[in-house]
């Protein structure tokens, strides 16, 4: 059973930067794939991003490309979000997620979660 946790929500300003991290244990973290959600309120979650195991491959979604990277140490079983040029429309709760393979982009082969962090994007 695999446990994670995020952390490095906060409030930031628009066109800021901001970084989170994900500290995973309970499972071979290095064997699969991780990946980052947002919900904002009143919608739906959305998959933000994801890297595979070794994090040769990466997925984002568009609204982030180029603005968001994702990327993971394997040796301290963590993953992290870098999120550049913050825009308010990024304000959500953002929840670090784990796959069950080495490599997917389904956002439903996401199946352990953290509880989430707040990102509040000010204008």
């Amino acid at each position: 059973q695999a446990q994670l946790v995020e952390s490095g929500g906060g409030l930031v300003q628009a066109g800021a930067s901001h970084g989170l991290s994900c500290l995973a244990s309970g499972r071979t973290f290095r064997a699969y794939a991780m990946g980052w959600f947002r919900q904002a309120p009143g919608k739906e979650r959305e998959f933000v991003a994801a890297i595979s195991r070794t994090g040769s491959t990466t997925y984002y979604t568009d609204s982030v490309k180029g603005r968001f990277t994702i990327s993971r140490d394997n040796a301290k079983n963590t993953v992290y979000l870098q999120m550049n040029s913050l825009r308010p429309e990024d304000t959500a709760v953002y929840y670090c997620a784990s796959a069950d393979r080495p490599w997917t982009n389904r956002a439903r082969e996401y199946t352990y979660w953290g509880q989430g962090t707040q990102v509040t994007v000010s204008s």
